[in-house]
Parts: structure tokens; C-alpha cells; sequence
């Protein structure tokens, strides 16, 4: 699978479990870390929870898995590295927050 592919898949697996404010920004040419970033915010704890859950199902039958996860539901921000894409799931208030698109704001959002 393409990064374009595993990020598009992830903001599908997002979008089915009702993550909002979905967004997958190409970043290639503006960071060294990874090339794709989605980003999505979950309503609760348990909902960022399960978001993760179901991303790491749905790549795992997709036959990719995500390098390393890192973050707890209670802190906000979860973040799973699958090295040419990173999903970063937030709580609202964390989001808002860290306002990590600011960083990315020179990458190219790709439409789920």
C-alpha cells in the first residue's frame, strides 16, 4: 500500500466510526518525520480509544501495521506511526490546544 492508501484508509475507518473533523495533509516536502499526516478528533476517551482500535484493525486486515502507538485516551492526543503516515487523534481541548495543522500548514490536504 502507497502512504496516499493507508492515509485514506485510516480516515475512512475514522469516518465510519464517527471521528470528526477528519483531515489528511500531505507534508512531503515540508517535514523530514513522515510524508502524510491525518488528523481527526474523537469525542471522549473511550471514542479515541476505540478510533485507534478499529485504525489498527482495519490496517492489521489490510495486512500494514502501525510501528508504534503512543498516548493514552485520558491524555487527549493518540498517536499511531506507520512511518510514512501518522494518525494523530485528539480530544477537542487537546486539539485545539496543540493546533498541530498550524504546523502543516504549508502541506497539501488531501480530500478523504
Amino acid at each position: 500500500m502507497t502512504p496516499q492508501d493507508i492515509a485514506l484508509q485510516a480516515a475512512a475507518t475514522l469516518d465510519l466510526h464517527k471521528a470528526v473533523d477528519i483531515r489528511v495533509i500531505d507534508v512531503r516536502g515540508v517535514s523530514t518525520l513522515t510524508d502524510i499526516c491525518v488528523i481527526a478528533t474523537g469525542t471522549s476517551a473511550p471514542h479515541l480509544k476505540a478510533l485507534l482500535a478499529n485504525v489498527q484493525a482495519r490496517m492489521r486486515e489490510l495486512g500494514t501495521r502501525s510501528h508504534r502507538k503512543s498516548g493514552l485516551p485520558e491524555s487527549g492526543w493518540l498517536i499511531l506511526d506507520f512511518v510514512h503516515v501518522v494518525v494523530h487523534l485528539f480530544a477537542p481541548e487537546a486539539r485545539a490546544y496543540y493546533d498541530i495543522e498550524a504546523l502543516w500548514k504549508d502541506g497539501k490536504e488531501i480530500t478523504p
